[in-house]
């Protein structure tokens, strides 16, 4: 049903210049949301992969934004070809957020194509199936998974919480030692606090894949009340990257973090080689990048190609663990044997796979969001 075609990968952030390509090229269009990272790993390392493996074909990026803004500009690009009538759209293979990926699927503008790739059995986390409460089973391949997780000075915290409960009597007993950056300065405050309300509020499982009630908000009050006591011996930090440096200063010994950017930080010797990781039950939120492919992609069969070898495990193994510190979309355990003892060791030895798949949870869907950072603006900030 598919054919072979020639590739390019388009290079800039305009989608529309994806039909300035030279016509004399069959193109199949890669546009990746994220930061400019996203797109230099598919232009410095993806692309000359496929390239190797296809001679006769040019790769070229483009790159839409960080954060859902850059995934939703994909999004409007497909919608007005679908509301245009066009029979061949000119994305091919998109990467996207969890939230925008959910949105596509639901607008009828993904293929389902995860069953026709070798690699599609290699998934297990939910987050392949459900994206904050839309089922998207089948349509999408995780990119990567980013985690947030507590981080710890172990030269002065010896036995680490283990659960939100743990936490707070710790907390109790060395006042002013853990810090946060609650939910303005930064996600990993936010999950944080997302967490918080698993433990206290209503389950992962409720709030990241059941229907909205808006009456659940409801028995969120004595979670909130009880985060407010809790925040009376905590340390607020200015963001993401304040909360890891006032670990490195020793101004505290406890915050949320992400994951790759706490190894990436490691690595750089901008924290020190006693900070450790733990993922406490019952489990913090992150989230994943989607490879997807639309319904009406002009080269499907090259589209599937792409995203198969970019969900590998050899790729995965060296793209997404190696370069970045991100916890790989296929399940982990396909990785292993294509690393070495240290990288696994690095980014598996404090989490580990069996860690990642009790208390890796997702995102709560967007009204429960809402309704938590509300909740937290009106009954723990004042």
């Amino acid at each position: 049903m598919f054919t072979k075609t020639k590739i390019a990968v388009i290079a800039t952030l305009g989608l529309a210049q994806f039909s300035a390509v030279a016509q004399a090229e069959t193109v199949l269009n890669v546009a990746t949301a994220g930061s400019q990272n996203m797109v230099d790993y598919v232009k410095t390392y993806l692309a000359p992969k496929f390239e190797a493996m296809h001679p006769d074909v040019k790769i070229k990026v483009v790159g839409t934004g960080p954060g859902d803004a850059g995934s939703h500009k994909i999004f409007e690009k497909l919608s007005a070809q679908q509301d245009s009538n066009q029979a061949n759209w000119d994305v091919d293979v998109a990467v996207v957020h969890q939230k925008i990926g959910g949105e596509m699927v639901k607008e009828g503008l993904l293929a389902k194509y995860r069953d026709d790739i070798a690699t599609g059995a290699m998934v297990t986390r939910d987050s392949a199936n459900n994206a904050l409460g839309t089922n998207v089973q089948g349509y999408v391949m995780p990119m990567f998974h980013s985690q947030t997780a507590i981080a710890y000075n172990s030269a002065f915290v010896k036995n680490p919480p283990k659960s939100y409960d743990e936490l707070v009597t710790w907390t109790q007993k060395n006042p002013k030692a853990f810090g946060y950056n609650g939910i303005k300065n930064g996600m990993s405050g936010v999950s944080f606090v997302t967490g918080w309300i698993y433990a206290y509020g209503s389950d992962a499982n409720t709030l990241s894949s059941q229907s909205y009630d808006s009456q659940k908000k409801n028995d969120w009050n004595q979670a909130f009340a009880e985060l407010k006591a809790f925040n009376q011996n905590v340390t607020f930090t200015p963001g993401n990257a304040g909360t890891l440096d006032m670990l490195n200063r020793g101004e505290i010994f406890m915050g949320p973090v992400w994951v790759d950017m706490f190894y990436s930080w490691k690595e750089q010797g901008k924290i020190p080689p006693s900070m450790k990781l733990a993922l406490i039950a019952p489990g913090m939120p992150g989230q994943p990048m989607y490879y997807v492919t639309p319904s009406k992609a002009t080269n499907p069969q090259l589209a599937r190609d792409f995203i198969a070898l970019a969900t590998s495990p050899e790729v995965q193994a060296e793209g997404i663990v190696k370069r970045f510190n991100w916890y790989p979309g296929i399940d982990a355990e396909n990785v292993k044997n294509k690393l070495d003892k240290a990288s696994w060791e690095k980014l598996f030895a404090e989490i580990t796979p069996s860690d990642l798949a009790k208390y890796g949870k997702s995102f709560p869907i967007a009204e429960y969001f809402d309704d938590i950072k509300e909740g937290y603006e009106r009954k723990v900030s004042n």
